[in-house]
C-alpha cells in the first residue's frame, strides 16, 4: 500500500473517539483477556497503519475499526471477530507478520487473520483473484468468522467506494455480484445482501438508480399512510391474542423494484408491492408456530389473500435457516400489499443471519441447515479441481436463493437448487450412488436423469456398479457437488488411459535416447496442452499421434524445435506439419473506426476491437474492454449481462475503455414495442414518430397481433445514447403502448 502524510493529532484524537465507541459497545461480552487484547489490537494498527491513508485522504486505521464495528453491531459477531477484523489487513500491508499475530493474540486469532490476507503475488497462477476467493470460501469449513469479516471488509469498502476510480468501482462492484452477494444470502445476511445489491446498481446502473430514489422519496409520505390505513382494522384483533407484537412497515429495496421492473417490464407506477408490512411477535420458542398463524389467520380475515403468494418457511425453514410466514393481500383501494409474519427470534435470524443462528441453536440436532450446508462444501473442497475458477463456479451454485424440498423414499427431505436434476438429487444422497445411477424413478414413475426437481417429488435410484459418468452427464446436473464429482470421475478415467499413452511415450523416447523428464514439457507445450495429463489423453485417442522425433532440432538430448521442412519456404500459406494441432481464428466480427474508441485513455489503433455482440453498446454508455484469447479486443457495456463474470473472474484481462468525445459512427439498436392491437394505424403512428418526427433511420419493422395485443420489432440507427432514449420515451408516450425494451439481436 502506498506511503503517506503520517497522522495529525487532530486525526488521532478523532480516531480515538471512534476506537473507543467500539471498545466501550464491546465490553459487555469481553473477557478480561478479550478486553486487553481488544487495546493491544488497537495500538498494533495505530502503530502499522500510521502512514498509510485511503483514496479520500483520510488515515486508513479508521477502516478496520468500522470493519470491526460492523462485524459486532451490524452481523453480531463477539470480542474474537472485533480482534480479528481490527488486525484483518497488517500481514498484508505492512510489516507484521502472522507470527507477530501468533505470538501476541494466540492460534485462534492467526488462523482468522492468515484467512483474511490475500495470498500474495509470487506464486504462478493466471487468475490470482479467484485464486484469493478461494482462501475465504476454504476458510468457512474451519471458522466461517472469517468470510463474515471478509463481508463486513466488503461491506464498508462499498460504503466508501465514492473516492475510488469508475473503473476500480465497476470491478469492486461486479466482484459484489458475483461472489459476496449471493454469499451473504447463503448466510441469511439478508440486511448486508441488500446494502450490496444496491451499491452495485447505484455503479453500475447510476442513472436509474438515481431516478427509483427520487420517486420512492417523492411517494414516502403516502406510503406511510397506507401502510397506518392497513394496519387500523388489525390492531383491535391483534391486541385480544394478548401477545407482544410490533409492526414494521418498509419499501422494498431499491434493486429489487428495479429488477421487478426488467423482469415484468412495467413502469414503477405498475410495480404493486413497492413495501412490505412486517409483524412480529415476542413469545417463547415453543408458541411461535401457533401465534404466527393465528396472525396470518387475523390478517385474511379482514383482507382476501392471494392463495399462490402464500410461502410457508415456519413449517419449512429455507436451506439458510430464514423462517418467516409470507402472504400477499388485497389491501384498501385494491392495492396488493406483502405481509411477512416472524417471531422476534426468527426476525432476529432474519436481520443477522449466520451469527445469530448460532445464538439460538441451543441443545437443537447438530445437523442443522448450516452444518448440512458446510458438509457440502467439505466435499467440494475434497474434490480436485482444474483451477480455482473452477472451484469458484461450483461452489456458486451452493450459493442458490431459490429451492425445491424432495423427499427420499424414507421420506428423508433434502433440498436443492430450483433447476436441479433428477441425476443431482443421486449425487446428493452419495457420491458413489451418483457414480453408478443407471435409473431414476420420481413418484414411482421413470424419469429421464435430466428431469427437473418439482417441490414435494420423492426420488428413487437404481445403481449398477459397472455403470460410470460420462461428459454428457455434465448437461445433466446444475449442483456445484455433482459437477466436481462428474469431472473428478472422468479426470480420473482420462489419467488411467493416458498412462498407456505415456508409457508409449516413454518407450519411444528411450529408444531415442531422448531423457523424459528433461523434454516432456517442452511436448506439453509444443502441442498447445496446459498440462502432461492432456497430453497423454491426446496421444491414448489419437487426437494426435506419437512425435516423430527425427522432425526435430535436439541437441545434447533435449529437444530445441520443430525442423523447417528441406527445400520449403514457410509462409502464411503452408500448411503446419501434420503433427502440430491447427487452431484456426474464429470470425472477428467488423471493427469500428480507430477514432471510435479510447482505451487506457489513448486512441485504441493498437488494438483489433468490436462491440460485444451481447450488448452492443452505443456512443455515451459506460464501457469496458475485455481481451479475448481469439477475437481480440472486445467493448462490453458496464451493465452488460456478462460484465459480472467477466469483471469479477478475468479483471486482468479487462481495460478501462470510453467514447471519444466526437465520433460519426451510426449504431445498430433492436426494440420490442408492445401495446393494444388498434389497427393498421399502430405501424404508421409508431413509424411516423421514429422517421419524421425524430428524423431516425428505420432499417427493418416487423410486428405481430393476437386478440388485441400486438409486439413489433424495430431495427433503428442511432447516432449515441441520448437519441436511443429520446426514441424510446417518445415511443412509450404513444396512444395504446405499453412497453418499449431494447433487445439484443446478434447479427446472422
Amino acid at each position: 500500500m502506498p506511503q503517506g502524510e503520517a497522522i495529525s493529532q487532530e486525526e488521532y484524537n478523532e480516531i480515538d473517539v471512534e476506537f473507543k465507541s467500539l471498545y466501550n459497545k464491546v465490553l459487555v461480552k469481553a473477557t478480561d483477556l478479550d478486553q486487553e487484547n481488544i487495546k493491544k489490537a488497537y495500538q498494533l494498527i495505530l502503530e502499522a497503519h500510521k502512514f498509510q491513508r485511503r483514496k479520500s485522504g483520510e488515515p486508513y486505521v479508521f477502516h478496520p475499526i468500522e470493519v470491526a464495528r460492523i462485524c459486532f453491531e451490524e452481523i453480531g459477531l463477539g470480542p474474537t471477530a472485533v480482534i480479528s477484523a481490527l488486525l484483518h489487513d497488517v500481514v498484508e500491508d505492512t510489516d507484521t507478520t502472522l507470527e507477530d499475530i501468533e505470538q501476541t493474540f494466540g492460534d485462534k486469532i492467526k488462523r482468522i487473520v492468515d484467512g483474511l490476507t490475500k495470498l500474495d503475488g509470487t506464486y504462478n497462477v493466471e487468475n490470482k483473484q479467484a485464486e484469493n476467493f478461494k482462501k475465504v470460501l476454504t476458510s468457512l469449513t474451519y471458522d466461517v468468522r472469517v468470510a463474515l469479516i471478509k463481508m463486513a471488509d466488503r461491506l464498508h469498502n462499498l460504503r466508501t467506494i465514492d473516492s475510488m476510480p469508475r473503473a476500480k468501482q465497476l470491478k469492486i462492484a461486479a466482484e459484489t455480484s458475483y461472489i459476496y452477494t449471493p454469499l451473504a444470502h447463503r448466510l441469511g445476511l439478508y440486511n448486508i445482501r441488500t446494502e450490496f445489491n444496491d451499491i452495485c446498481m447505484k455503479i453500475s446502473e447510476p442513472e436509474q438508480y438515481q431516478d427509483l430514489l427520487k420517486k420512492l422519496q417523492e411517494s414516502e409520505s403516502d406510503r406511510s399512510q397506507y401502510i397506518q390505513e392497513f394496519i387500523n382494522p388489525l390492531t383491535e384483533k391483534l391486541n385480544d391474542l394478548q401477545v407482544d407484537y410490533r409492526v414494521l412497515g418498509r419499501s422494498k429495496a431499491i434493486s429489487s423494484i428495479w429488477n421487478k421492473i426488467q423482469k415484468k417490464q412495467v413502469p414503477f407506477e405498475e410495480i404493486y408491492d413497492l413495501f412490505a408490512v412486517r409483524i412480529i411477535c415476542d413469545v417463547e420458542k415453543d408458541r411461535e408456530k401457533s401465534v404466527c398463524w393465528q396472525i396470518y389467520s387475523i390478517i385474511t380475515d379482514v383482507y382476501n389473500p392471494i392463495p399462490e403468494r402464500l410461502k410457508d418457511w415456519v413449517t419449512t425453514p429455507k436451506s439458510n435457516g430464514y423462517e418467516s410466514l409470507h402472504t400477499t393481500v388485497i389491501g384498501p383501494n385494491g392495492r396488493y400489499v406483502e405481509v411477512q409474519v416472524r417471531s422476534e427470534r426468527m426476525d432476529d435470524i432474519a436481520e443477522r443471519g449466520f451469527a445469530a443462528h448460532w445464538k439460538y441453536k441451543g441443545v437443537k440436532s447438530k445437523h442443522s441447515v448450516y452444518d448440512r450446508w458446510l458438509d457440502n462444501i467439505r466435499a467440494l473442497l475434497d474434490t480436485q479441481h482444474s483451477d480455482a475458477l473452477e472451484f469458484l463456479n461450483d461452489f456458486k451454485s451452493n450459493l442458490f436463493q431459490k429451492e425445491v424440498f424432495v423427499f427420499t423414499p424414507d421420506g428423508d427431505m433434502k433440498i436443492l437448487p430450483e433447476g436441479a436434476t433428477a441425476l443431482d438429487f443421486a449425487f446428493d444422497v452419495h457420491s458413489e450412488v451418483g457414480y453408478h445411477a443407471t435409473a431414476i424413478k420420481v413418484n414411482n414413475k421413470l424419469v429421464p436423469m435430466g428431469y427437473q426437481l418439482q417441490n414435494g417429488d420423492q426420488i428413487s435410484v437404481t445403481t449398477n456398479k459397472s455403470q460410470k459418468p460420462s461428459e454428457d452427464w455434465l448437461k445433466l446436473t446444475v449442483t456445484g457437488k455433482a459437477r466436481s464429482k462428474i469431472r473428478s470421475a472422468m479426470k480420473e478415467e482420462k489419467r488411467k488411459k493416458g498412462e498407456f499413452a505415456k508409457e508409449s511415450l516413454m518407450r519411444k523416447m528411450k529408444n531415442s535416447k531422448i531423457p523424459f523428464e528433461e523434454n516432456i514439457d517442452f511436448l506439453v507445450k509444443h502441442y498447445n496442452f496446459s498440462n502432461r495429463p492432456d497430453l497423454y489423453y491426446a496421444i491414448f485417442s489419437e487426437e494426435i499421434k506419437l512425435p516423430d522425433f527425427k522432425k526435430f532440432v535436439i541437441e545434447n538430448g533435449k529437444i530445441k524445435k520443430l525442423k523447417e521442412p528441406e527445400g520449403a519456404v514457410m509462409s502464411s500459406g503452408n500448411q503446419a506439419p501434420a503433427d502440430i494441432p491447427i487452431k484456426r481464428p474464429r470470425k472477428i466480427s467488423p471493427v469500428l473506426n480507430k477514432s471510435t474508441i479510447l482505451v487506457n485513455g489513448e486512441s485504441a489503433d493498437q488494438y483489433e476491437f468490436s462491440l460485444a455482440r451481447c450488448c452492443k453498446p452505443v456512443q455515451g454508455e459506460d464501457i469496458f474492454g475485455y481481451l479475448t484469447a481469439g477475437e481480440g479486443l472486445k467493448i462490453h457495456r458496464t451493465n452488460c449481462k456478462n460484465a459480472t463474470h467477466l469483471l469479477a473472474n478475468y479483471s486482468y484481462r479487462v481495460l478501462k475503455a470510453e467514447w471519444s468525445k466526437k465520433t460519426k459512427t451510426n449504431f445498430t439498436v433492436e426494440l420490442s414495442i408492445i401495446g393494444v392491437d388498434s389497427g393498421p394505424g399502430v405501424i404508421t403512428a409508431i413509424s411516423n414518430e421514429i422517421s419524421n418526427k425524430l428524423g431516425v433511420n428505420i432499417r427493418s419493422f416487423s410486428i405481430e397481433g393476437d386478440e388485441g395485443y400486438f409486439e413489433g420489432k424495430v431495427s433503428i440507427f442511432v447516432k449515441n445514447k441520448d437519441q436511443l432514449n429520446q426514441v424510446i420515451n417518445s415511443i412509450k408516450k404513444l396512444d395504446g403502448i405499453t412497453n418499449v425494451s431494447r433487445l439484443i439481436v446478434e447479427d446472422e
